[in-house]
């Protein structure tokens, strides 16, 4: 084990190109305004990762301030301090830019992170216990981390750094030899995913990143939902990925939903000149929260309706009602009532597609900026305004020609 850090010591020759080659790679969004010959002179600054924007760079750069702050405080505080351990190793910064920076991704989440650093540095140590060459053993180590990697699906970039580190870090980690991989590599892993967890917590981001489960069909029959028969499919994805041949670092279920609003979207923008003010119902049928369900039930019977807003001694929307929600009885409708789904006038119409079509939702409350009901826009409604948009026999006759 005498030759594992022969060559460290040229690593940190390299500190400051690769400081510099990270601060080029930064992205920032560029604005609107900026001319084409601006945009290709300041390339390095415009933004390579879809979604990307200054918001979003400042909440990764504060969190990953905080996280490997206290991952390296806590460390020390646990173990001590001195030269014959690390408060923390150097492939926490790399987990630190995933964790905090593109939290969405599957190389980010916590067993990649805890499970992806551990293991490799155990690979590395394997690999500097067998082999004295450390050119040789460096090789075999990091090819040794993304198999383990792999097979225990906990793939994570920073782990060829720390088989590396493995490798090449010295007599410090040639002392700890197999317990290294655990202490220090596993313990600064799992401190900065806890506070990574409460960090995202605290800025409302969805970590651990799980994606949002496919809505069920709400009548309890085999059917897919209806928004799901329609478009495409998860063997068309697959079909799409085992063309394109290559790895995306998005989550096969991300990538569905992803494609499903870049449809709506498309869908949106060719027909933004219908808003919800051109096709809303605008004598609205509503009820006050303190009155009677039979006055709520006649209500909705005569006006044969499904959904019914309730209305607070203001004026302002509180909520709707339906003749299920009624079922449960009582002196008042307060007990029924439920959290209205609502939009503003000036909306494109068709953006509430997603909203009549779950299954769940049979109307859209049109309100203003003091939540007063505007209007109400029902699946009827929202049926109508898409038949008008469909060509017509004539319109279909001179495409073709």
């Amino acid at each position: 084990m005498s030759g594992w850090w022969r060559t460290s010591s040229c690593l940190s020759s390299f500190t400051p190109q690769i400081i510099l080659i990270i601060g080029l790679r930064m992205q920032f969004p560029v604005s609107p305004k900026v001319g084409p010959s601006r945009i290709g002179r300041f390339r390095l600054f415009s933004p390579i990762l879809a979604g990307a924007t200054l918001r979003e760079r400042l909440i990764a750069c504060f969190g990953a301030l905080l996280g490997i702050g206290l991952t390296g405080f806590i460390s020390g505080y646990l173990f001590g301090q001195g030269p014959h351990l690390p408060l923390i190793v150097a492939p926490m910064g790399a987990s630190a830019v995933l964790l905090f920076a593109v939290p969405a991704s599957p190389l980010a989440q916590p067993w990649a992170i805890i499970g992806g650093n551990t293991i490799s540095a155990l690979m590395g140590i394997i690999a500097a216990y067998f082999i004295r060459d450390p050119i040789i053993a460096t090789g075999v180590g990091v090819s040794l981390a993304i198999g383990a990697m792999s097979f225990t699906r906990c793939l994570h970039p920073p782990g060829g750094a720390a088989a590396l580190t493995a490798v090449l870090g010295g007599p410090v980690v040639a002392g700890w030899g197999f317990l290294f991989p655990f202490v220090p590599v596993a313990l600064n892993s799992c401190v900065l995913v806890g506070l990574g967890l409460l960090f995202h917590k605290l800025s409302r981001r969805n970590y651990p990143h799980v994606v949002p489960k496919p809505a069920d069909n709400t009548h309890q029959t085999i059917d897919p939902p209806s928004a799901a028969r329609v478009g495409f499919r998860e063997e068309d994805v697959d079909a799409a990925l085992e063309a394109l041949d290559e790895t995306f670092d998005i989550d096969r279920a991300d990538l569905g939903r992803l494609l499903q609003q870049v449809e709506l979207q498309a869908a949106i923008r060719s027909n933004d000149k219908i808003s919800c003010a051109d096709i809303m119902s605008r004598d609205v049928i509503a009820i006050g929260e303190t009155s009677e369900p039979d006055a709520a039930r006649h209500l909705l019977l005569k006006h044969n309706i499904r959904t019914l807003p309730v209305k607070d001694p203001e004026g302002r929307l509180i909520g709707t009602v339906g003749l299920r929600e009624l079922f449960a009885g009582g002196d008042t409708i307060a007990h029924a009532i439920s959290k209205p789904a609502v939009a503003r006038a000036s909306d494109a119409a068709l953006s509430l597609l997603p909203v009549l079509t779950d299954g769940r939702t049979h109307a859209v409350i049109i309100v203003d900026d003091d939540h007063r009901i505007l209007g109400l826009i029902s699946q009827t409604d929202l049926l109508s305004a898409v038949a008008r948009l469909l060509p017509n026999d004539g319109d279909t006759i001179a495409a073709v020609a």
